[in-house]
């Protein structure tokens, strides 16, 4: 019989006999949920073929069934041709290797490809989440969230749609790069598709308007029960935070982590174990008070392989830690 890599995670972590733990679906207390935020595949919209389909072979590939989902994957390969977080060449760019995203006033362009990610979510966009949605769901790989681009510059419509995609997509977990003022706009909405909002952060602390602080994820907590936090522990770190405190405070708040090694004082994503990231004493205290909480890799660092190979690498040592 064949069982995927979060399968045998869990039987191993179990420490029981593989007869013992066949009965007990996925239920001991003591596993840790592995996954993959499908943002380390973006190498893929510049390779032929159907993304949902090459994302889908590679999860099966490393042993994957569950998964965060970046909704740039979903789109047209052309419209994040110029993306900031894009490859190039097969390599990140600097604001992806740095985790910054770009500040200030767009540009001509920006603002032309902005228009066309609006006119897509409004228009066939619900659709093509729909038939991708069907896709993962054939495979057996669980959506477990949809990771919706939720700017300031957003209107209600793209809002609402991305509540639609959400649902579409069969999770019940929206996470977003956003702002403390648009979530104060996006109230109403999540309490009206009653799901919950993972805010996601940065490391941007000059800007009291971002998600980066611990207080400034609390002060987004505070505004809804809906609101919950999907932590990123390489930018978390990054900033100056500790995650593991964080995580021990919040955990019952916590929608998924971002699993990513980055060095400390704003430094550049590194390969796994390079970095300054926490990375084994987050998973080691998952693991230790069974809190269930999801750990998605988030391969960004400038690697030397394909995602696929890359992330592949990233799993050997979140396992390597887990052992």
């Amino acid at each position: 019989m064949n069982h995927s890599r979060r399968r045998f995670v869990q039987l191993a972590l179990a420490g029981l006999p593989a007869a013992a733990a066949f009965g007990m679906r996925g239920t001991n207390p003591r596993t840790v949920r592995l996954g993959v935020q499908t943002y380390s595949f973006r190498d893929m919209l510049a390779t032929p073929g159907d993304t949902s389909d090459k994302m889908i072979a590679a999860m099966h590939e490393l042993g994957l069934d569950e998964c965060e989902m970046f909704e740039p994957m979903l789109q047209p390969p052309a419209l994040s041709a110029d993306a900031p977080w894009r490859m190039a060449n097969g390599k990140p760019t600097e604001a992806s290797l740095l985790g910054r995203p770009p500040t200030g006033a767009p540009t001509a362009s920006e603002l032309a490809a902005r228009e066309a990610v609006r006119a897509w979510r409004v228009g066939e966009g619900l659709e093509q989440v729909a038939a991708a949605a069907e896709k993962f769901k054939r495979a057996g790989i669980r959506v477990f969230a949809f990771n919706f681009l939720l700017k300031d510059s957003c209107t209600d419509e793209e809002v609402e749609k991305g509540f639609q995609m959400t649902r579409a997509l069969g999770a019940n977990v929206m996470t977003a790069s956003t702002t403390l003022t648009m979530a104060k706009r996006t109230i109403p909405f999540v309490e009206r598709h009653k799901i919950r909002l993972g805010l996601h952060g940065h490391s941007n602390l000059s800007d009291p308007n971002q998600f980066a602080t611990p207080e400034s994820f609390i002060q987004g907590m505070a505004m809804s029960p809906y609101y919950w936090v999907n932590l990123d522990i390489g930018h978390f770190s990054a900033a100056g935070f500790d995650s593991v405190a964080f995580i021990r405070a919040h955990h019952r708040r916590i929608t998924n982590l971002h699993i990513k090694d980055r060095k400390n004082n704003n430094g550049p994503n590194m390969p796994f174990g390079k970095g300054d990231t926490p990375i084994k004493p987050v998973l080691r205290l998952l693991k230790s008070e069974h809190y269930g909480i999801p750990a998605y890799i988030e391969y960004e660092y400038a690697g030397a392989g394909t995602s696929t190979q890359e992330v592949g690498s990233c799993l050997k040592y979140v396992e390597a830690a887990l052992a």
